[in-house]
């Protein structure tokens, strides 16, 4: 039964007497099925009254929370989150092994069965409070705190995680495994991640990651019936539907149906109703669904729906509004009679903060956004469409050749308009905004010289533009996936550090130095001739 080594914590030991720890995760596991059914209040009532004695009933209550907050990103629920998390993290504190620390090989050869998990389970909360404390906080204090959280929680992972694969034998395993390769995993991938420059700084401070490995643990974790296994499974989600489209690393099945795509976010949003942040997730991806095809109002409608409804990012939904509206013909009515220059000018008022930083897609919508300050403003060409560029929608629909052909028609329209328009300040840049997308249409229709073409106009105009600076950088990036398509290596090498290193402080920088990041990882990792890495686009 559950019990602790310590006189100081008899009273926890005397509450937790009711329940084996078999019984306290057999009752976690019950509550998480009912997480996963769609049961959201009953999960919470089947763990609450147990979390101020049963290190794993404070844990997954305190993450569910977690993950509630996240998705609303309300502040009351974040610090209410932050506030049970830190609870959590007393209850496990009273099941730990007191000081010297696990990574003393000595204390862990003695430690008993609750304090193996006690360990685990404690490093997953400052993990998490951590996650809370750069989303809620701006100042530097806060920072310093959350980064401190984190490197702790590293070094219980690190550093015990051998001695407790080696240590353990009892028959709950699996429970433990699943928080080693939780942890573990989520530290590997998301070290590996990082550029060289800020890699060599997290080095320094005792970190490191090895992609291959973080991704093993996580399917192991994701695969196994444990407490972990929909963390694990969280956590590869967002990273093979997220992050590798960011890094141009994403593979793409050449027969995606969009109809039977769309179909199933629409029946997510009617599985429940306890959580309608869940449905913004449906609506965000439904909004871009029929900007691939083009159905402007839809997609206006689904970010009309996100802007209502959704505090995540106010501004990026308030600029796709307005992106859709720009998109229909000037007489065609606009639906609740709205105005796309005025909910332009309303984009810079709703930005945020999230980590003490405003996210790189609100900033760059937000410029973009700038000309329509003006009385006579000098409206974007394609704003969906370069929004589009900027999360990944030309490689979404490279193997739909029909939706290419669309996008590329009203491309050739918008270049026509401009060309009839007079000249204005914006002009060259807007040509070269046009270039750089009709460059990613020509690639999925495999003209690749009309591509390269395309991409080169974009460099060759570096010294003339003057607004868009993010276009030079990534058209060489672009150009450089081509060549790689075509077997051109060293070519490929060479323009990819020029993208890394010629070019600062520029839109989405972070992002483009991710994906130069990422190709040369994978040129590196592949001596071969030629291998194929799709384009953010």
């Amino acid at each position: 039964r559950v019990n602790m080594s310590n006189g100081k914590n008899a009273n926890a030991a005397e509450n937790s007497s009711q329940m084996t720890l078999k019984e306290c995760l057999d009752e976690c596991m019950e509550a998480l099925d009912l997480f996963l059914n769609n049961h959201f209040n009953e999960s919470l009532e089947r763990l609450r009254p147990r979390v101020n004695e049963s290190m794993y009933h404070a844990l997954i209550y305190a993450t569910v929370l977690e993950m509630q907050a996240m998705m609303t990103f309300q502040h009351d629920d974040i610090s209410n989150a932050g506030n049970t998390m830190k609870s959590a993290q007393e209850v496990c504190q009273r099941f730990r092994r007191k000081s010297p620390t696990l990574a003393n090989k000595s204390v862990g050869e003695s430690l008993n069965e609750e304090q193996l998990h006690a360990e685990v389970c404690y490093a997953e909360c400052l993990l998490q409070r951590a996650a809370l404390t750069f989303l809620q906080d701006e100042n530097m204090v806060s920072f310093i705190k959350g980064g401190i959280k984190v490197r702790n929680s590293y070094l219980i992972y690190n550093c015990g995680c051998s001695q407790l694969r080696s240590l353990y034998k009892y028959l709950i395993h699996v429970h433990l495994e699943g928080g080693i390769s939780f942890g573990m995993g989520a530290f590997n991938l998301t070290l590996s991640l990082f550029p060289p420059r800020i890699l060599k700084v997290l080095e320094f401070a005792g970190f490191s990651g090895d992609k291959e490995y973080g991704l093993s643990l996580l399917h192991d974790g994701a695969t196994g019936l444990n407490l972990r296994s929909m963390l694990c499974a969280l956590l590869l989600l967002c990273y093979y539907t997220f992050l590798t489209f960011i890094l141009g690393s994403a593979v793409y099945h050449p027969c995606i149906c969009f109809r039977r795509i769309m179909a199933l976010f629409e029946d997510g949003c009617k599985a429940q109703q306890a959580w309608k942040q869940f449905h913004h997730m449906c609506y965000w991806e439904l909004m871009w669904c029929f900007t691939y095809k083009r159905a402007w109002k839809m997609a206006y409608f689904y970010a009309d729906l996100l802007s209502q409804e959704s505090r995540w990012s106010k501004a990026m939904y308030v600029y796709m509004k307005a992106a859709c509206l720009s998109m229909l013909p000037k007489d065609e009515a606009r639906p609740f009679g709205e105005d796309e220059v005025e909910l332009f000018r309303q984009v810079p008022t709703l930005k945020q903060k999230i980590a003490g930083k405003s996210p790189p897609t609100e900033k760059f919508a937000i410029r973009k956004a700038r000309r329509y300050k003006s009385p006579s403003p000098v409206r974007l060409q394609v704003p969906v469409l370069e929004m589009m560029y900027m999360w990944n929608g030309f490689s979404m629909i490279s193997k739909r050749p029909e939706l290419t052909e669309g996008m590329m028609q009203t491309l050739v329209e918008a270049e026509r308009t401009l060309l009839e328009s007079p000249r204005n300040e914006y002009s060259l840049d807007d040509h070269c905004v046009i270039h750089l997308l009709k460059g990613l249409c020509f690639k999925n229709q495999g003209l690749l010289e009309a591509a390269e073409e395309c991409f080169s106009k974009v460099y060759s105009s570096e010294k003339k533009i003057k607004f868009d600076h993010y276009l030079v950088p990534n058209s060489l990036v672009e150009l450089s996936l081509l060549y790689i398509d075509q077997g051109r290596r060293d070519e490929a090498i060479k323009l990819l550090h020029k993208a890394k290193q010629n070019y600062k402080d520029y839109s989405m920088e972070s992002r483009t130095q991710f994906r130069v990041h990422a190709a040369l990882a994978k040129l590196k990792a592949d001596p071969g001739p030629c291998i194929s890495l799709p384009s953010i686009g």
